[in-house]
């Protein structure tokens, strides 16, 4: 019978099961059967285990902490100009598109009767300032009869003093001087109504000067027409609309930044923005809002930007960046973050002591290149593999990769 091969193939299979499944079993059973009964057995501690991790040294970079909002772009100054006075426009149409100087006739009016009124008005101020002098010859006059009626009331008081005149020429002389007195008075009025006189026609020539410079409608600003000028034989009364004018150089851009990083934002910082176009432009920050949209609660900022060349117009849409004080951060790959057991980001990293610790860190930028954090220290060994699979504390055999780059 073939019995034998068959239980040592047994015996062997069994064997080999127990050496590689149960290896450690199998070597503490056999120095138990080895060692002698009267000596004590002392069992020594298994060496921890130490994790292989790949890490990485990163030091700590200065960037640019740069806001970045969407936006639109928006006119310098925009102006609906309009009629003062009534008139007919007599001025042939500027279009649409056209440009304009400050100072330059958009719409005249029909003058009318305008300048028999000026001229009317003149004449009454000259006639006002002829009767200046005579009032002021009247009061010179009324003066010499108060001077000559004061001589008579002395003259009759001294004469009646010594008896040679009666009582009655004395009141007479007094009454005299007293009428000469009004006389001063209404005189001195007079020149004072002339002095009027001379206010009120010059205020109405003034004002028929005015109603003929209105007649004239200029552009306060230099820019674009929106809209057509008033059309030729139209009738324009005070507050109608003779065109509306744009200005685009300097033009606006015009964003919200959230109040999250509005202390990131100050006045005269420089800022540039990409046109829905592909435009790229850059200015400086002219406005900052000290208060916030009540629906959005963002701020508004406003940054100028030139436009000689009047090839931005206004309302494009604009991808905005506001540049800002730097700081230190590392640029990492994104697969380097982790998550602690709080639920906070950061990243494994190896200490002086070969293991690992959690770091959090403070997510700033994202880019093709990686992701930049901040909140770790100038240099540090981030685990870029394996930090999955260790904690704070656990002992590591880390093997160092060049930085990308």
């Amino acid at each position: 019978m073939k019995l034998m091969p068959i239980l040592t193939a047994i015996l062997v299979t069994a064997f080999l099961f127990l050496l590689v499944f149960h290896r450690d079993t199998l070597l503490a059973f056999a120095q138990s059967e080895s060692a002698p009964e009267t000596e004590t057995v002392v069992e020594t501690a298994e060496p921890a285990r130490t994790v292989s991790v790949v890490a990485m040294t990163s030091t700590a970079q200065t960037i640019d902490s740069a806001v970045i909002m969407r936006g639109r772009t928006e006119a310098a100054r925009q102006v609906d100009v309009r009629a003062e006075t009534t008139g007919q426009v007599v001025s042939d149409p500027l279009r649409k598109g056209s440009f304009v100087n400050a100072g330059d006739i958009m719409c005249e009016l029909d003058p009318g009767t305008r300048a028999s009124r000026l001229a009317e008005a003149r004449a009454r101020l000259g006639e006002a300032e002829g009767r200046v002098p005579e009032a002021q010859a009247a009061v010179v006059e009324a003066q010499a009869r108060v001077r000559e009626a004061d001589i008579n009331v002395n003259a009759a008081r001294q004469l009646s003093e010594d008896g040679f005149a009666s009582e009655t020429r004395l009141v007479s002389a007094e009454a005299t001087r007293e009428a000469a007195l009004a006389g001063v008075q209404r005189a001195n009025s007079g020149v004072i109504s002339a002095q009027a006189g001379i206010e009120l026609a010059q205020a109405a020539v003034q004002a028929a000067e005015k109603e003929i410079e209105n007649l004239t409608i200029t552009a306060p600003f230099s820019g674009l027409l929106e809209t057509d000028t008033a059309e030729l034989g139209s009738l324009l009364q005070p507050g109608a609309a003779c065109a509306t004018i744009i200005q685009l150089d300097p033009i606006k851009l015009v964003g919200f930044v959230p109040e999250i990083d509005v202390n990131k934002v100050t006045v005269g910082a420089m800022a540039g923005a990409r046109l829905a176009s592909g435009a790229e432009v850059a200015g400086r920050v002219t406005f900052l809002s000290r208060s916030a949209d009540e629906t959005t609660r963002t701020f508004r900022v406003e940054i100028e930007v030139p436009n000689a060349d009047l090839a931005i117009r206004d309302g494009q849409t604009a991808e905005i960046i506001v540049a800002s004080d730097g700081q230190k951060a590392h640029l990492l790959r994104q697969s380097s973050l982790t998550l602690n057991n709080d639920g906070a980001l950061g990243i494994r990293v190896v200490t002086p002591e070969n293991t690992a610790q959690f770091l959090p860190v403070t997510l700033l930028r994202d880019t093709v290149d990686g992701v930049w954090v901040a909140g770790l220290p100038e240099t540090v060994d981030v685990i870029i593999i394996g930090q999955e699979y260790v904690i704070d504390g656990v002992a590591i055999a880390p093997t160092f990769q060049e930085v990308d780059g």
